[in-house]
């Protein structure tokens, strides 16, 4: 009996041990990619300053931020790395080689998002700005460590304010357990500190999803060469070859009796010719297979991705009236390898894997399009380090709620593990219910405004209606007059 015991302390003690060496590996690896990520972006002005206590800050404060941007990642990883696990388990259940991928790990693993997303948000990020922006008491000695007292007290002081925030709201709205759980920090005010955070969140990617899911065939179109329809390239650019010619051939004349605004007016001109014709060669060297297919074929898979995201949601609408099961819910231990969490099998499970990540890329590009949120828009190295903890703060916010907020759109039925599941607003059917139909709505309209409008621009630019004069409204043109002018330009 002794022996079974010891057998199966070490089989504990290993298993312990080899999820946690997996889990370092994963997160050393997001942290490379992320320190690469930040060094792109970041200033490097501010990071080889004459002042060398400066630039050690700055530094400090670097790592922090890759190690939230890590975090971020990883959260982000979370439900694609659970689905295709157990995707995984289901194809080989009894192969030796993948008894390491089990529920412990996945478990553990959301665990450590859950609690270093809250560590980085609580913690690190305000430890960072107030670093950075720290220069020691007044009357005290200069140095690193006067910097760290003082962030140390702003951070206290931030910690309290906080955590007094979070009492009185617990307060005005479960009177008696705030009352009851007044020293109960982390069994009842973290959860709920993150139950408020996840909320905000939620709420974020609820505006900037449906604002990027339309954004992102504009931003697509801006990295591929668009077809035009009933173009002749080559006699295109033989005129603007002309056109660049003719104004060039004005500016090297000479200028002594032209006035000074219309060498400005020719000289921006000769410009704006100049960029349509590299323009217009960087197109004539691409192959007419990618300049007339890889467009249409982006632009479709696309819309695919999003029609496929609302028609998942609105099925998810309806079985929230059926089936309590679609209600998001939290469980304790995932029991991979058993069923697959999608009626399709792999197939479904792979859909959903890109439906997710694909929400995700969509709701950054959503929120740095936001008009509150433009000027975080991190550049190559010209980000100041203020910008990038910003830029980290957001995407953290962003990320940790993803879980959430696919569980609760019905894109997975993956039940969200550990203290995620512990929202306090995840068991409320009308709120569930009107954020589903809210997404659905909202995604609807921006998708139908920006198909209608990319359409009629083309159709305008296809027939030549770019060319009326301001005066005339194009919007105003309707659809026949469209198709007629193009007829006869056909004919």
């Amino acid at each position: 009996m002794e022996t079974e015991d010891v057998t199966v302390r070490e089989q504990l003690f290993h298993d312990r041990v080899r999820e946690t060496i997996i889990c370092v590996l994963l997160f050393i690896c997001l942290y490379i990619v992320s320190h690469f990520i930040l060094t792109h972006f970041k200033k490097n002005a501010e990071f080889v300053a004459d002042d060398i206590e400066d630039a050690t800050v700055n530094k400090i404060a670097l790592w922090l931020c890759t190690f939230t941007l890590s975090v971020a990642v990883c959260a982000v990883l979370l439900l694609p790395i659970s689905i295709l696990s157990n995707e995984v388990l289901l194809t080989f259940p009894h192969s030796y080689y993948m008894q390491w991928l089990n529920g412990s790990l996945i478990h553990g693993l959301w665990n450590l998002v859950f609690l270093f997303s809250n560590l980085s948000l609580v913690f690190l990020m305000p430890f960072a700005y107030f670093f950075t922006e720290s220069e020691g008491f007044a009357g005290s000695k200069k140095g690193v460590m006067a910097r760290v007292y003082e962030t140390a007290v702003m951070l206290l002081l931030l910690s309290l304010l906080v955590l007094g925030i979070v009492w009185v709201a617990s307060a005005l709205l479960h009177h008696n357990t705030a009352r009851e759980s007044l020293y109960d920090l982390w069994e009842y005010y973290l959860p709920y500190l993150y139950s408020g955070i996840s909320l905000f969140g939620v709420l974020l990617l609820l505006l900037c999803t449906p604002l990027g899911l339309s954004r992102m065939f504009s931003v697509t179109g801006s990295l591929l060469v668009k077809p035009r329809l009933l173009e002749n390239l080559e006699e295109t650019m033989n005129c603007t070859v002309f056109e660049e010619a003719s104004l060039s051939r004005k500016l090297k004349s000479n200028t002594s009796c032209w006035i000074s605004a219309n060498i400005e007016a020719i000289n921006k001109e000769f410009l704006s010719v100049k960029s349509k014709r590299i323009a217009l060669e960087m197109r004539k060297r691409v192959s007419p297979w990618q300049r007339n297919l890889g467009y249409p074929v982006a632009m479709l898979l696309l819309l695919a991705l999003t029609a496929v995201c609302v028609l998942m949601v609105c099925f998810h609408v309806l079985e929230l009236l059926f089936d309590e099961s679609a209600m998001p819910r939290g469980m304790e231990d995932p029991h991979l390898g058993l069923a697959s969490f999608s009626m399709f099998g792999s197939l479904g499970a792979a859909v959903q894997v890109v439906i997710i990540l694909y929400l995700m890329v969509s709701s950054v590009v959503g929120f740095y399009s936001s008009p509150l949120f433009t000027g975080l828009l991190p550049r190559a190295q010209d980000t100041t380090l203020t910008q990038i903890i910003g830029n980290c703060v957001s995407l953290l916010i962003l990320s940790s709620a993803l879980p959430v907020f696919s569980r609760t759109l019905g894109i997975t039925r993956f039940d969200l593990l550990g203290d995620f599941g512990r929202v306090n607003w995840l068991g409320s059917f009308h709120i569930v219910f009107l954020y589903n139909m809210l997404f659905a709505g909202l995604t609807s309209a921006c998708l139908i405004n920006t198909v209608t409008w990319a359409l009629q621009r083309e159709l305008i630019r296809a027939f030549g209606l770019h060319r009326l004069p301001l005066t005339v409204s194009r919007s105003t043109i309707p659809l026949k007059l469209l198709l007629a002018n193009g007829l006869s330009k056909i004919h």
